[in-house]
């Protein structure tokens, strides 16, 4: 296959960058959409806003560690067709998926049976312990499900593919909602109100149509065999060892995702729902951002494959100003229609009170998120998975934990929560433009 030139015309981004965005928020949809419409459960919606929002932030931890070799199937793809040597690929796919399937059927078979006590670790007690273990004890089956459906998702990404997973993000994020207004609130005379099992449910059964729908035009659409043939690929001892750098990244991240949880946990149930609220809206910013950041993942990965250095820092600077601009877009809109955001999820003045009064760190959050998820998005397309482990390990543990628990002592609440996850954030990306600066722009 001859090396063809790579376009980082403003044409060619947004191609790659408007589906990703689309696709990328479909998790966080399924999430949000959860804990809308939970959040206004007659009687017990605070209550099961909570237990979404703890059941939540678990399972994201979970996805989030495991979908990281969704990034390591992309760059070894795009870099392998950067240098045209994508023939030479042929059995990658296949084992590449089954390593991915096995992981997180380990993690769920470990997980599963000690989950009220991984609940009670974080906080929640009473009802809203137990309508965690309902949420979650149906939620957990679709895990394998989501993480065979995002190794899909990275080799159509390698692939400098973004339409299809667009499409299978499309249809399971509409089904989804459909279905999680007509099982939690149920339909007379057709369907009894499931409640908080309902969205769980919803879910679930979304996530199934989402799998399929990748298989069969994973199938369809490229020219990938899901037949396990060996030996085993030699990228595949390349795709173990960025994936294992990218768990004890991703332990790192949702670490501290869930101290946040427990600490907002223990500060009572109106301050988990509103985390509950903030986190979700902060998830999808994030997911909204990291569309620029996938098209600059997939075209860096190809211009590195390809040597074309000069290129490689062009598409840096244009990524990371589009994602500046989509930022300071979110941040007005947030700013704009914050109470209404809050309502959306849950009616209960002082949940919505605690809600309002931290809800400008989230905006405040939205630049640095642009900055450290970009550049984080670019370095995993350069296959950089070792330096982003340390970047989050030191993100975590040298500024996140002692701005917590130091917040915690003089007693700043959830404020203090929300600034100790301002100043991870501004630790990722700091480290990252530093890593560019020496490495990568002296290249050009």
């Amino acid at each position: 296959m001859t090396n063809a030139p790579t376009s980082i015309s403003f044409k060619r981004i947004q191609q790659l960058a408007l589906p990703a965005i689309i696709a990328g928020i479909a998790e966080p949809v399924l999430s949000s959409t959860d804990a809308a419409v939970v959040g206004n459960i007659p009687e017990l919606g605070t209550e099961s806003l909570a237990a979404v929002g703890v059941v939540g932030a678990f399972l994201s931890m979970l996805i989030w560690i495991l979908a990281q070799t969704r990034s390591a199937i992309s760059a070894i793809v795009s870099q392998n067709l950067g240098a045209g040597k994508l023939k030479d690929l042929k059995s990658f796919p296949a084992q590449a998926i089954y390593f991915n399937i096995g992981l997180s059927i380990i993690v769920l078979a470990s997980t599963y049976f000690f989950v009220e006590a991984i609940f009670r670790f974080l906080n929640a007690e009473g009802i809203i312990l137990q309508l965690s273990i309902d949420y979650y004890n149906i939620r957990v089956w679709g895990f394998p499900l989501t993480l065979f459906t995002f190794a899909v998702f990275g080799l159509f990404r390698g692939l400098q593919n973004t339409f299809w997973p667009m499409i299978i993000a499309i249809v399971g994020a509409s089904i989804n909602i459909g279905l999680d207004f007509a099982l939690v609130y149920g339909i007379d005379g057709w369907i009894p109100p499931l409640n908080i099992k309902g969205a769980a449910w919803a879910s679930l059964i979304s996530q199934a149509i989402m799998a399929l729908l990748s298989l069969l035009l994973l199938l369809r659409k490229t020219e990938i065999t899901l037949g396990l043939t060996f030996p085993i690929h030699p990228e595949i001892n390349r795709l173990v060892s960025m994936s294992f750098n990218l768990f004890l990244r991703s332990v790192a991240l949702n670490a501290a995702l869930l101290l946040a949880v427990r600490e907002a946990t223990s500060l009572g149930k109106e301050y988990i729902a509103a985390h509950a609220i903030a986190i979700n809206i902060w998830l999808f910013s994030a997911f909204f951002i990291d569309g620029y950041g996938a098209a600059g993942n997939i075209l860096g990965g190809k211009l590195l494959g390809a040597k074309d250095y000069k290129k490689l820092w062009v598409l840096t600077k244009r990524v990371n100003s589009y994602n500046l601009i989509v930022s300071i877009l979110l941040m007005g809109l947030g700013a704009l229609g914050y109470e209404a955001l809050g309502r959306l999820f849950n009616k209960d003045p002082e949940v919505l009170t605690v809600f309002s009064s931290i809800f400008y760190l989230v905006l405040l959050s939205q630049p640095l998120n642009a900055i450290a998820f970009t550049l984080d998005a670019i370095f995993k397309g350069l296959g950089e998975m070792r330096y982003l482990r340390n970047v989050l390990l030191g993100a975590t543990f040298l500024g996140f934990v002692p701005v917590l628990y130091f917040s915690k002592y003089i007693g700043w609440g959830l404020t203090g929560i929300w600034i100790a996850l301002l100043v991870w954030i501004a630790y990722r990306g700091g480290a990252l433009v530093l890593k560019y600066a020496r490495a990568y722009y002296p290249l050009r």
